[in-house]
């Protein structure tokens, strides 16, 4: 039996990238940058007594860049299609991977909410990158900025602890189990893939041998 017209052809679904893409990739790690820049910021208010007004105002200005990245971060990851996952992580570890991610996003909008809720309840104005002055989202009020003050170093704690964790995920996942999950969020230069797992792997074996 003779057909007419054009041949049907099936539909191929494109397979799932390799790695995140660079939109994913320079907001991972500019995120990374400033995440950590705002928690030595952070503590350093703790000790600062001359610089303090200064440590602050750092470190608001840095909150705000985690909190505007974060949501850009969010909307691409909604957006975008991510690679899959790597046959060395089972289920469970998925299932914690996942819930960690989640915890992370939560965590990074908000602690510079709070932040800036407890600013506005000090009733000091909110100034940001060199004089950019924000509206305040919070009354002024004693009992607000004690409340908001307290939940401010409790999530603090959490961002760090989560941070802790997913650097030792990683770094476990590229030095022991070397199954590739780093380089999803590695960029490339000229064809070549920065080689800072394969250098740090390479130390580690040198200081290993040397203590033997």
């Amino acid at each position: 039996m003779s057909t007419t017209g054009t041949e049907s052809v099936p539909l191929v679904r494109d397979s799932p990238p390799t790695r995140f893409d660079i939109v994913a990739r320079i907001l991972h790690w500019a995120m990374a940058v400033l995440v950590v820049a705002m928690l030595f910021l952070g503590a350093a208010l703790v000790g600062s007594i001359s610089d303090y007004h200064r440590v602050l105002r750092l470190h608001e200005s840095v909150g705000v860049l985690v909190l505007v990245l974060a949501v850009l971060r969010i909307a691409n990851r909604l957006r975008r299609t991510t690679p899959a996952q790597i046959p060395s992580i089972g289920r469970l570890e998925r299932a914690v991977a996942t819930t960690s991610e989640i915890l992370m996003y939560a965590l990074l909008v908000a602690q510079p909410l709070v932040g800036w809720g407890l600013v506005s309840a000090s009733g000091v104005p909110v100034r940001v990158l060199g004089g950019l002055r924000l509206p305040p989202i919070a009354p002024a009020d004693v009992d607000l900025y004690d409340v908001l003050r307290d939940l401010h170093t409790v999530l603090a704690y959490g961002l760090l602890a989560a941070l802790t964790m997913h650097m030792c995920a990683v770094l476990a996942h590229a030095l022991l189990l070397r199954d590739g999950l780093l380089d999803r969020m590695l960029f490339t230069l000229g064809g070549r893939r920065f080689r800072v797992v394969e250098g740090t792997r390479r130390l580690i074996r040198r200081i290993a041998d040397r203590q033997r």
